[in-house]
């Protein structure tokens, strides 16, 4: 789902069995996620954040408090998530700081989803704590990976070295029929593959 004027995706993530969802970076136009949310009749069982950036977690507090789910962020990028510059931008961008986070992840941990699993690679670079979020066919890559871009490496935390070392490493490892659902819409798809990624990508070549 394509939200706000910075063109942030949120992804719902669910196990069709058990009737769970996962919800990735819910930032903006929060009332709108709820109701696609109600129509798809899932228990949001997860909030997680790909990174602290207020464009991605501004939506938590109001996601958090109508599904009672737990919010979940990489370990380096709590402490700024909730960091009172951070709570002032989510103000004027129309959101709110974001509460605490109830599960700190590392690098290999889990998400479950009734039967399924989450696998969380810590893809640092844009942020300390930046991480993307694997099952098998399909990897959400938040702002370390876009459509023939990658994120930005020149604010707090950024390091360019780190994120291509990130995505080489972590991320062009994976399958290349992996689908890639990245945070913001470059390029010209909303998606891409892992395999696309490493051909044309001009920014890891």
């Amino acid at each position: 789902m394509l939200l706000g004027r910075l063109a942030v995706f949120a992804y719902l993530v669910w196990d069709e069995e058990a009737r769970e969802g996962m919800l990735v970076d819910p930032a903006f136009e929060t009332g709108r996620v709820l109701t696609a949310v109600q129509k798809a009749g899932y228990r949001v069982k997860w909030v997680v954040n790909t990174h602290h950036h207020t464009d991605h977690s501004s939506g938590n507090a109001a996601i958090l408090a109508a599904t009672g789910a737990g919010l979940a962020i990489h370990r380096a990028d709590a402490r700024r998530l909730r960091a009172p510059w951070n709570r002032a931008i989510s103000r004027v961008l129309g959101g709110a700081g974001s509460p605490a986070p109830d599960r700190l992840l590392e690098h290999g941990d889990e998400l479950e989803l009734g039967s399924g699993r989450v696998r969380v690679i810590h893809t640092p670079g844009h942020t300390q704590g930046g991480i993307s979020l694997y099952i098998p066919g399909h990897v959400f890559t938040g702002d370390s990976l876009f459509v023939g871009c990658v994120g930005r490496t020149d604010l707090p935390g950024g390091n360019g070295e780190t994120l291509l070392s990130s995505i080489r490493e972590r991320l062009y490892t994976l399958p290349e029929d992996t689908t890639v659902w990245p945070g913001h819409h470059y390029g010209d798809s909303p998606r891409s593959t892992i395999a696309r990624e490493k051909a044309e990508n001009p920014f890891t070549r």
